[in-house]
């Protein structure tokens, strides 16, 4: 690389010391979310790459398991690429995930029943990719009509009475399928799909499975007859890991972070590597950065980390605020006199870190908050968190950020930027007004 000469009077420095104004990166490119891989911040960490394309070329499902923003969706970018990718949503069924990995190929599933593994129904193409698709299969479709968007209204005539043809048709796409979120499923569903998991891998398509769980190898305990068809890869981050991503990001943009920076943020992004990119970006941000540095410069204020947390605070503030508030409302439309939902949230926010993330039992939220209310019971406690998910989420079915899995009885945080924004908020929680409330003997609307 050529180097470079400012102006005749001043010394002519290395390219790592300054460059010219030539394409030079945005600070936006390189640090932040996003949801195209960002390669100058981009680390395989634990060399889990390799990990992954190594099982990508075995006959075996993938299970990626990690929290919310840990990196999940860049790994699965940078190693499958040609992917059917269906999202789940509470309340979302086993058999949505075929709808709609199928009409994402151009093939409309039209269900007539479903009883319980058995799909029975028709399909049809709903354009040219689905057309060719069931070609393969040596059925004969047409489109209907020049510019028409759907076949003709009779079916194609194949009854989909179980996966096989389903099976047939994914793997003639030559795409793999990835479902996203799977932790959005209830259990009972959850636990269809590894069962359909067990068809699938013996009909030879295999199936790349993303979400959040507490429990390591989920899927062998859903179904037990997928040991050995099933590997699951989780998704966890050292602070080695996470230096990395500092120093990664630092030489793109040629500055440098002091060690005293790099430990303050990664203690602030509680293992979180979304969290750890977006502090880092605001940081850049407040330090006046917002591109490649053409003289190499040193990031080591701690007070601009602060107050790129305050504001990451800020600006989550509306999406804990909603969050607070369903929960506040599915709270205060139960019957609940001795205040169960409250005093058991109560006792899961006042939980520290390490707890939320690792997990917090139905025995310990039941001993607190049984100290705190003697009237509350364990097994309706074990019966309102069986429900939690569902006062969390939208209509839309997003918005989890406490996750109870029925196979642990563990509640963990699904979202760890909840842990950040608790740690800067100053506003307190729905709850606590609810609990002072019932013991004033205010009476809610009972539950029906």
């Amino acid at each position: 690389m050529p180097w470079y000469q400012n102006h005749r009077r001043r010394p002519i420095l290395a390219p790592t010391l300054l460059k010219p104004k030539i394409d030079m990166k945005l600070s936006s490119e390189v640090f932040g979310i996003s949801n195209v891989v960002l390669q100058d911040s981009y680390v395989d960490r634990g060399y889990l790459d390799n990990e992954f394309d190594t099982y990508l070329n075995r006959a075996v499902h993938i299970a990626l398991r990690g929290e919310s923003k840990c990196g999940k969706s860049w790994l699965r970018q940078m190693n499958v690429d040609n992917s059917i990718i269906v999202q789940c949503r509470l309340g979302r069924k086993a058999i949505d995930i075929y709808v709609d990995a199928l009409s994402q190929l151009g093939i409309k599933l039209d269900l007539e029943t479903n009883d319980g593994h058995r799909i029975k129904g028709t399909i049809k193409a709903t354009g040219s990719v689905g057309t060719a698709l069931l070609g393969k299969l040596g059925i004969e479709t047409s489109i209907g009509g020049e510019g028409a968007s759907e076949t003709k209204r009779s079916p194609v005539g194949k009854d989909v009475n179980d996966l096989k043809f389903i099976s047939d048709i994914i793997q003639n796409s030559g795409k793999r399928l990835v479902i996203e979120d799977f932790h959005y499923m209830s259990y009972d569903e959850r636990r269809n799909f590894a069962f359909d998991l067990k068809a699938l891998w013996d009909y030879g398509t295999f199936v790349v499975i993303v979400g959040v769980w507490s429990r390591s190898n989920l899927l062998l305990h859903l179904n037990p007859d997928l040991t050995g068809r099933v590997q699951e890869i989780s998704i966890y981050w050292s602070d080695a890991d996470l230096a990395k991503v500092l120093d990664k990001g630092a030489r793109a943009l040629n500055i440098e972070f002091t060690d005293t920076f790099k430990t303050h943020a990664i203690e602030r992004c509680f293992g979180n590597v979304g969290i750890l990119q977006s502090l880092t970006l605001r940081s850049l941000d407040e330090a006046k950065i917002k591109e490649e540095r053409r003289i190499k410069t040193t990031v080591g204020d701690i007070d601009i980390l602060d107050s790129a947390a305050m504001h990451y605070a800020e600006q989550i503030n509306p999406l804990y605020q909603q969050f607070a508030s369903r929960i506040s409302k599915g709270i205060r439309y139960r019957k609940d006199s001795t205040g169960i939902y409250a005093h058991a949230m109560a006792v899961i926010m006042d939980a520290d870190d390490k707890e939320l993330i690792e997990g917090l039992s139905i025995d310990h939220i039941y001993n607190i908050a049984n100290e705190r209310e003697p009237r509350i019971q364990k097994g309706n406690l074990r019966v309102i968190l069986e429900r939690f998910e569902t006062l969390q989420v939208d209509e839309d079915g997003r918005g989890l950020v406490l996750s109870y899995d029925e196979s642990n009885r563990k509640v963990s945080v699904v979202d760890r930027q909840l842990l950040l924004y608790r740690k800067y908020s100053t506003v307190g929680w729905p709850w606590e007004e609810i609990i002072n409330d019932a013991n004033s003997d205010i009476d809610y609307e009972t539950e029906g």
